[in-house]
């Protein structure tokens, strides 16, 4: 027997917990499932699990809407991240809609019924299981749980120590009075290097190129006394608001005075470490500041390890890896007993699922987004994907809004098949990567994988929340380019 729902919700993360919440409030009569791939919730909370794991978004921006950061810390380890989203998704019963250790495979539309079918491997026995459902939410995370990315380093096989990515950190690790080399620039290796210099003998650095960094306190001095003075609910929005804007406001710095912020950046960096060569050398970029993402130090703590003499950066590029470490094109030698590799990640297209509509492959690469949420030919089907230049939930909350309100305007139109179609005045439009002005390596690596965006509304993806608020909130859900169909015989009845 195929079981039927109203909504499946693909993920048991932070989108998919949120959306839950969302489709609950606004559409109370919507029966749903949230399928989970994993034996547990959280999603990137639950497994990155190394040292000092934690977010580099402050979490009154990151947290949910509705759903008030009461914590001191902003910035916040992993496991109190986790026990946030555990303790939503028990406060909201939607831990009583998950479905674990069922991996979406295959999602088939059928015009005809209206609905989707979903082919699901039971991870813990093998077994293929199927589901229906009228719509899908997919909030499977933008990249492969199965294993990060790592380059194909010459001689990695030689190496007679450990080599561990973040993404599949060993409980048993022992990090204590170790040489560790950790290869990378970015948030992670920005975390791990002042973590393992507290066991470690020494902790290098090994970046092949700088990023920016921002040195914050991890307590938000405001948000703390708000909730001294006020309600709940109204501290949370109230600082909210304050860094959703701050974040804007930076951002939009970077884009028009990009050298400006650069200055200030340097600046502060040499304020801290007192070594103009250091900063010149190891911490000034080639790129603009948010031409990749910035990392945020909190309370100076990797600043701190690299003046101790615990830890130390080295810019420069591999040439191969040796029985004892690294050596690199410089000719220099670094010894180690573990390298990890912070390289980043693995991008996924929508969970990596094999998607029909009408029994015809569906080649997202081939597609135009709209909105920045669905895609063009694609009926009742809504990704969340969150901003690379803002917190994530930011985005994933005017999502699960919008799906919402889809969802209702459906039922009061009496229609059960929504599509975005191009228009012929849409065919000829330029054709962009769905994400702009953003060159991160695991970026660039995957963006021919993605739909594409237009040069117009609403084929953009803005990655920009005030515009994102415009667009899902502002602008009319009949807009000529959301397709409304009846369906023929489209019942709850699973379908053969």
């Amino acid at each position: 027997m195929i079981q039927y729902v109203d909504v499946v919700i693909v993920g048991a993360g932070l989108s998919g917990i949120g959306s839950a919440c969302h489709l609950q409030n606004l559409c109370p009569n919507k029966s749903y499932l949230i399928l989970e791939s994993r034996k547990s919730m959280g999603g990137t909370w639950d497994i990155f699990r190394y040292p000092g794991v934690r977010s580099d978004s402050d979490m009154h921006t990151l947290g949910y809407s509705f759903k008030p950061w009461c914590h001191e810390k902003a910035i916040a380890d992993g496991p109190s991240i986790l026990n946030y989203l555990i303790e939503t998704a028990k406060e909201y019963n939607i831990d009583q809609h998950i479905r674990y250790e069922q991996r979406v495979t295959k999602a088939s539309w059928s015009t005809e019924h209206a609905r989707w079918t979903i082919e699901i491997q039971r991870t813990d026995t093998g077994e293929t299981v199927k589901y229906q459902c009228n719509f899908l939410l997919m909030c499977a995370g933008y990249y492969q749980y199965q294993a990060g990315y790592t380059p194909n380093f010459s001689g990695r096989e030689r190496f007679k120590g450990q080599i561990v990515h973040p993404q599949k950190w060993p409980t048993d690790l022992n990090c204590q009075g170790k040489k560790i080399i950790v290869i990378g620039s970015g948030a992670t290796a920005a975390t791990l290097v002042p973590e393992l210099a507290k066991m470690a003998e020494q902790v290098v650095m090994l970046q092949r190129s700088p990023s920016y960094f921002l040195a914050l306190p991890d307590r938000d001095i405001v948000a703390n006394f708000l909730r001294k003075i006020l309600p709940e609910q109204w501290a949370y929005a109230i600082t909210r608001w304050k860094n959703t804007s701050l974040q804007q406001f930076f951002y939009r710095a970077t884009r028009t005075r990009p050298d400006k912020i650069k200055r200030f950046l340097l600046k502060r960096i040499g304020k801290t470490l007192g070594n103009k060569e250091a900063v010149d050398t190891h911490f000034t970029p080639s790129y603009a500041p948010w031409d990749q993402r910035l990392c945020i130090v909190p309370n100076n703590d990797f600043f701190k390890a690299i003046k101790s003499g615990k830890a130390s950066v080295v810019t420069d590029h591999i040439d191969r890896f040796t029985e004892t470490g690294v050596e690199l094109a410089s000719g220099q030698s670094l010894e180690a007993d573990i390298i990890v590799t912070a390289t980043g990640l693995k991008l996924s297209v929508l969970g990596d699922t094999q998607f029909e509509v009408d029994d015809e492959p569906v080649n997202f690469s081939k597609t135009y987004t709209y909105k920045g949420i669905m895609c063009s030919g694609v009926p009742n089907l809504i990704s969340t994907f969150g901003y690379i230049n803002a917190s994530w939930t930011l985005h994933a909350d005017l999502i699960a809004e919008y799906a919402g309100k889809i969802i209702n305007h459906m039922d009061a139109t009496g229609h059960r098949q929504c599509t975005p179609q191009l228009r012929d005045k849409d065919r000829n439009m330029s054709a962009r990567p769905w994400i702009t002005d953003f060159s991160s390596g695991y970026i660039q690596r995957s963006m021919h994988l993605f739909p594409k965006q237009g040069d117009h509304e609403p084929w953009i993806n803005p990655q920009n929340y005030n515009r994102d608020k415009k667009l899902l909130r502002d602008k009319p859900i009949e807009d000529g380019v959301l397709i409304f169909n009846h369906s023929r015989e489209a019942t709850k009845k699973p379908v053969k």
